[in-house]
């Protein structure tokens, strides 16, 4: 039978329909998938963050600000600049934590310590739904969120929300154990950029106290 104008034109209008149907949901992403992508894509972050601290009490602490470079599986460097210095290297094996002010350096392995910090949570495997429960709880602030709660106790923290511009990470608020609120936000953000092995090692320096492992 012959094809009318008229029903070629709505055969087309069907088939692009059809089309839009089965790109849609590649194109609207949810923040699993997203979470997902970035994991799966990402080997190398490097990023500059604000963060601000909310106690159990909703006492806001003071804003601070630094660097955070992970290379995943397992190593991260969370540098905070301002208004204190510490540093927090991770290389695999063991977690450093230092305290310049203090002269102070604190050492534990990795694995129940590596929840500890957002820097150390995206530094760990693709599998996050091994550890981590998943599930979005919409938009806000103009981001997507995904909250992952831990399956295990011994993590440190209850509950950790990041949020995605699309296939971007751009925040992340983490509930730890002890009622505290982290509130952080991701500018400059570098994916996969070439990283010095130096950047996750740590050696004490001279007159430093060593505590733990």
């Amino acid at each position: 039978m012959q094809q009318t104008p008229l029903r070629r034109n709505r055969l087309r209008q069907a088939l692009c329909a059809g089309a839009c149907l089965l790109v849609a949901p590649l194109a609207n992403a949810g923040a699993i998938d997203k979470l997902h992508q970035f994991l799966d894509s990402t080997r190398t972050v490097r990023a500059d963050f604000s963060q601000t601290v909310v106690a159990r009490n909703g006492r806001q602490g003071q804003l601070s600000s630094g660097v955070m470079i992970i290379s995943r599986p397992g190593k991260f460097r969370w540098q905070i600049d301002k208004p204190y210095a510490q540093l927090l290297v991770g290389d695999g094996e063991k977690i450093w934590i230092y305290d310049p002010d203090l002269r102070q350096v604190t050492v534990r392995k990795a694995g129940p310590a590596l929840g500890g910090t957002p820097a150390a949570l995206l530094a760990g495997d693709s599998r996050i739904e091994k550890d981590f429960s998943l599930r979005e709880t919409g938009e806000r602030d103009g981001l997507e969120w995904v909250e992952a709660v831990p399956r295990t106790t011994d993590s440190g923290f209850e509950k950790v929300s990041l949020g995605f511009a699309g296939d971007e990470l751009r925040a992340m608020i983490l509930l730890d154990s002890l009622g505290q609120t982290s509130s952080l936000v991701f500018a400059r953000i570098e994916r996969n950029p070439q990283l010095a092995p130096s950047l996750f090692r740590f050696t004490p320096p001279a007159n430093t106290d060593v505590i733990g492992e």
